[in-house]
């Protein structure tokens, strides 16, 4: 009964993109240029602003948790950085190493938890992106 719980959200992993295996070997150069290409969109999306975030000039109080997580400036694109794939493994690990689901050692089954983190990290990131104060007690709006 415990690893039906990777059966019931199967379904929803059907809308989740996924990239396919490589058919060759990658070059050198062509690694270098696709890390170049990529940093330049990190950096260029590090700039712009998210539409309805609200910024303040105020202390932030996740400064250091943004620079071990690789997010940048509060209230851009990469705001999160790696937080969401970061969390959503650590979750799955807790609930596996819990027995609260349990993983077979099959590839089919690792590919399921796989989607699974896929879909959580969906769900963290939408879930991150709430008004602070409707998170629970002991966090005001300061003005």
């Amino acid at each position: 009964m415990v690893i039906k719980f990777l059966q019931v959200i199967k379904p929803f992993c059907v809308i989740l993109l996924e990239i396919q295996k490589l058919e060759r070997r990658i070059q050198f150069k062509e690694k270098v240029l696709w890390t170049a290409i990529a940093l330049f969109i990190f950096l260029v999306c590090c700039q712009i602003p998210l539409f309805g975030i609200m910024s303040s000039d105020s202390v932030d109080p996740f400064y250091w948790m943004r620079v071990i997580l690789a997010s940048v400036n509060r209230g851009t694109l990469m705001e999160l950085g790696i937080s969401p794939i970061v969390m959503s493994g650590l979750i799955m690990q807790l609930l596996a190493g819990t027995k609260i689901i349990e993983v077979g050692g099959t590839p089919k089954d690792q590919a399921l938890v796989d989607e699974d983190q896929k879909l959580l990290r969906m769900i963290i990131t939408i879930g991150m992106y709430r008004d602070p104060s409707e998170v629970g007690a002991g966090i005001k709006k300061i003005n």
